[in-house]
């Protein structure tokens, strides 16, 4: 099956789940005070989507592995994030479990993209 739409990768809807668990839980606890952390967690989350997009529409198999790496980076960023907000009791640590389980799966997901991009033509 062919991926006709950024949107119907299975990645970017993670990803996309993923930014709405974050900005719920920016909305219900002591995060949204802390902007610094706020913002780069909330723009850590954006730009795996974004990038997953930016990428799609990329000229060549090669381009659109780069920005997967990107959103794949980004990823791990969160990830670090989190600790950040767990320290600091912004999340309890069953969220933060959940949160960092989602980004984790997100980057296995990434992960085996890019294996398939590596194998076709485009």
């Amino acid at each position: 099956m062919k991926i006709e739409r950024f949107e119907e990768i299975e990645a970017w809807k993670e990803a996309r789940a993923l930014t709405s668990d974050l900005y719920g839980l920016v909305s219900s606890t002591g995060l949204g005070k802390d902007f610094a952390l706020r913002d780069q967690m909330q723009a850590a989350a954006v730009s795996i989507m974004a990038n997953i997009a930016e990428g799609f529409d990329g000229r060549s198999n090669q381009e659109f592995i780069r920005f997967l790496g990107y959103a794949f980076r980004s990823a791990t960023e969160l990830q670090s994030h989190l600790y950040v907000a767990l320290d600091r009791q912004y999340v309890s640590q069953e969220r933060f479990n959940a949160l960092y389980e989602r980004a984790a799966a997100i980057k296995k997901l990434l992960n085996g993209f890019i294996r398939y991009l590596r194998t076709v033509k485009r």
